[in-house]
Protein backbone atom coordinates (compact mmCIF):
# COMPACT_ATOMS: atom_id res chain seq x y z
CA UNK A 1 0.00 0.00 0.00
CA UNK A 2 2.57 2.52 0.99
CA UNK A 3 4.62 1.49 -2.16
CA UNK A 4 1.44 2.70 -4.21
CA UNK A 5 0.85 5.95 -2.72
CA UNK A 6 4.73 6.59 -3.09
CA UNK A 7 4.55 6.15 -6.89
CA UNK A 8 1.33 7.79 -7.19
CA UNK A 9 2.58 10.80 -5.27
CA UNK A 10 5.82 10.98 -7.83
CA UNK A 11 2.94 11.02 -10.65
CA UNK A 12 0.83 13.80 -9.05
CA UNK A 13 4.09 16.08 -8.23
CA UNK A 14 5.89 15.18 -11.17
CA UNK A 15 2.53 16.49 -13.39
CA UNK A 16 2.48 19.95 -11.70
CA UNK A 17 6.56 20.65 -12.25
CA UNK A 18 7.89 22.21 -15.11
CA UNK A 19 9.34 19.76 -18.06
CA UNK A 20 13.05 19.84 -18.68
CA UNK A 21 12.50 21.39 -21.86
CA UNK A 22 10.52 24.43 -20.86
CA UNK A 23 12.58 27.30 -20.36
CA UNK A 24 12.00 30.99 -18.99
CA UNK A 25 12.33 34.37 -21.43
CA UNK A 26 11.24 37.44 -21.61
CA UNK A 27 9.02 39.88 -23.46
CA UNK A 28 11.98 42.47 -25.47
CA UNK A 29 9.20 45.13 -26.74
CA UNK A 30 6.67 46.98 -24.95
CA UNK A 31 4.30 45.67 -27.24
CA UNK A 32 4.26 42.13 -27.98
CA UNK A 33 1.67 40.10 -29.72
CA UNK A 34 0.55 36.63 -28.06
CA UNK A 35 -1.27 34.67 -31.04
CA UNK A 36 -3.54 31.85 -31.25
CA UNK A 37 -1.36 29.48 -33.37
CA UNK A 38 2.46 29.47 -34.73
CA UNK A 39 2.09 32.06 -37.75
CA UNK A 40 1.63 35.77 -38.11
CA UNK A 41 -2.03 34.24 -40.33
CA UNK A 42 -3.63 33.40 -37.05
CA UNK A 43 -5.64 35.88 -34.81
CA UNK A 44 -3.98 37.80 -31.81
CA UNK A 45 -5.66 36.71 -28.54
CA UNK A 46 -3.58 39.09 -25.97
CA UNK A 47 -1.18 42.31 -26.85
CA UNK A 48 1.35 42.37 -24.00
CA UNK A 49 2.14 45.70 -22.56
CA UNK A 50 5.15 45.10 -20.58
CA UNK A 51 8.98 44.78 -21.79
CA UNK A 52 10.76 42.24 -19.46
CA UNK A 53 7.51 40.38 -18.75
CA UNK A 54 9.04 36.71 -17.60
CA UNK A 55 7.03 34.03 -20.16
CA UNK A 56 7.57 29.67 -19.87
CA UNK A 57 8.54 28.34 -23.53
CA UNK A 58 6.42 25.54 -23.81
CA UNK A 59 6.67 24.44 -27.39
CA UNK A 60 8.73 25.25 -30.85
CA UNK A 61 7.54 25.28 -34.45
CA UNK A 62 9.81 27.42 -36.40
CA UNK A 63 10.45 30.69 -35.21
CA UNK A 64 7.21 30.90 -33.02
CA UNK A 65 7.34 29.66 -29.13
CA UNK A 66 4.65 28.80 -27.42
CA UNK A 67 4.36 30.46 -24.27
CA UNK A 68 2.49 30.50 -20.92
CA UNK A 69 2.67 33.67 -18.32
CA UNK A 70 2.14 33.83 -14.97
CA UNK A 71 -1.42 34.03 -15.29
CA UNK A 72 -1.52 30.28 -17.34
CA UNK A 73 -2.66 32.31 -20.41
CA UNK A 74 -1.03 30.00 -23.92
CA UNK A 75 -0.69 30.64 -27.02
CA UNK A 76 2.57 31.69 -29.29
CA UNK A 77 5.24 34.57 -29.53
CA UNK A 78 7.72 35.03 -32.53
CA UNK A 79 11.51 34.31 -31.13
CA UNK A 80 11.87 38.23 -32.41
CA UNK A 81 9.88 39.34 -29.59
CA UNK A 82 11.56 37.23 -26.95
CA UNK A 83 14.83 37.64 -25.05
CA UNK A 84 17.00 35.97 -22.39
CA UNK A 85 16.93 38.97 -20.21
CA UNK A 86 15.94 37.49 -16.64
CA UNK A 87 13.32 39.29 -14.74
CA UNK A 88 10.52 37.88 -12.33
CA UNK A 89 6.84 38.31 -11.27
CA UNK A 90 5.59 38.62 -7.56
CA UNK A 91 3.35 36.23 -6.94
CA UNK A 92 2.54 36.69 -3.55
CA UNK A 93 -0.19 38.47 -1.99
CA UNK A 94 2.99 41.07 -0.51
CA UNK A 95 6.70 40.54 -0.76
CA UNK A 96 9.62 41.88 1.03
CA UNK A 97 12.19 42.98 -0.58
CA UNK A 98 15.07 43.19 1.67
CA UNK A 99 18.39 45.32 1.97
CA UNK A 100 20.12 41.84 2.10
CA UNK A 101 19.63 38.65 1.48
CA UNK A 102 18.41 37.95 5.44
CA UNK A 103 15.11 38.24 6.67
CA UNK A 104 17.32 40.44 10.29
CA UNK A 105 18.30 42.62 7.18
CA UNK A 106 16.45 46.47 6.90
CA UNK A 107 13.11 45.72 4.37
CA UNK A 108 13.67 47.96 1.41
CA UNK A 109 10.13 48.07 0.01
CA UNK A 110 6.61 45.50 -0.10
CA UNK A 111 5.93 44.86 -3.29
CA UNK A 112 2.23 43.70 -4.30
CA UNK A 113 1.26 40.80 -6.49
CA UNK A 114 1.81 40.81 -9.93
CA UNK A 115 4.87 43.29 -9.48
CA UNK A 116 7.87 43.13 -12.08
CA UNK A 117 11.04 42.82 -10.82
CA UNK A 118 14.60 42.53 -12.86
CA UNK A 119 16.91 40.27 -11.90
CA UNK A 120 20.71 41.56 -11.05
CA UNK A 121 21.55 37.43 -9.86
CA UNK A 122 20.79 35.40 -7.44
CA UNK A 123 21.93 32.94 -4.45
CA UNK A 124 20.35 29.60 -3.33
CA UNK A 125 17.36 31.08 -1.82
CA UNK A 126 17.76 34.35 -2.73
CA UNK A 127 17.70 36.95 -5.76
CA UNK A 128 18.76 40.78 -5.82
CA UNK A 129 16.73 42.43 -8.17
CA UNK A 130 15.47 46.20 -9.13
CA UNK A 131 11.92 46.94 -9.54
CA UNK A 132 11.30 50.80 -10.32
CA UNK A 133 13.46 52.63 -7.91
CA UNK A 134 13.95 49.98 -5.27
CA UNK A 135 16.95 47.53 -4.99
CA UNK A 136 16.91 44.64 -2.83
CA UNK A 137 16.99 41.00 -1.60
CA UNK A 138 13.69 39.04 -2.64
CA UNK A 139 13.05 35.42 -1.60
CA UNK A 140 12.93 32.97 -4.15
CA UNK A 141 9.84 30.94 -3.41
CA UNK A 142 7.62 33.91 -3.74
CA UNK A 143 8.52 34.44 -7.77
CA UNK A 144 7.91 33.66 -10.87
CA UNK A 145 10.17 33.85 -14.02
CA UNK A 146 13.70 33.78 -14.49
CA UNK A 147 16.45 33.48 -11.72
Amino acid sequence: MLRILVILSFFFFESISFSNDEYFLTLRYNEVNLRQGPSKEYPIKILYKKKFLPVLVQDQSYNFRKIKDHENNTGWIHISQLSKKKAAINIEKELIMFKRSTVYSNPVAILKKGRLIKIKRCKINWCKGVSGKFEGWLKKDGLWGRL
